[in-house]
Parts: structure tokens; sequence; C-alpha cells
């Protein structure tokens, strides 16, 4: 899984009725065989994620246009 400042992280909710968690990656750290992300989440709080097995990037709008 690889990613671009700008990019949506989507990460599954761990429990039922919970909704899955959507932040814009801000930056890519680590390296290519082990990636993890800074990202700003909707309530604008920032974390370092380390996506997991069932995460899924989404190209963000600005890297979608350059297609």
């Amino acid at each position: 899984m690889t990613a671009r400042p700008g990019d949506h992280l989507h990460v599954p909710s761990e429990k039922v009725g919970q909704t899955e968690r959507i932040g814009e990656i801000v930056e890519v750290l680590g390296d290519r065989d082990h990636p993890f992300y800074k990202v700003r989440w909707a309530d604008k709080h920032e974390t370092i994620v380390a996506p997991g097995p069932d995460s899924r990037i989404e190209v963000g709008r600005a890297q979608a246009a350059k297609s």
C-alpha cells in the first residue's frame, strides 16, 4: 500500500455499529516495505498511523486530477 500526501486513509471500525475513520495523509513516513503515515482526521487531530491489512488508500483529489 503506497500513498502520497493528500490521499485519504480509510480505517475500518473495530466495533460493530461504528463508521470507518477517514483521514487525510499529511506525511508519508517509514519506507515502502514498512509505511506509516501522519494523518489529519476530520476533527483536525493528527496521529501517526501504521495501517493494518484491512485499511485502504483513496487517491486525493489533487492526485486524481493529474491522472
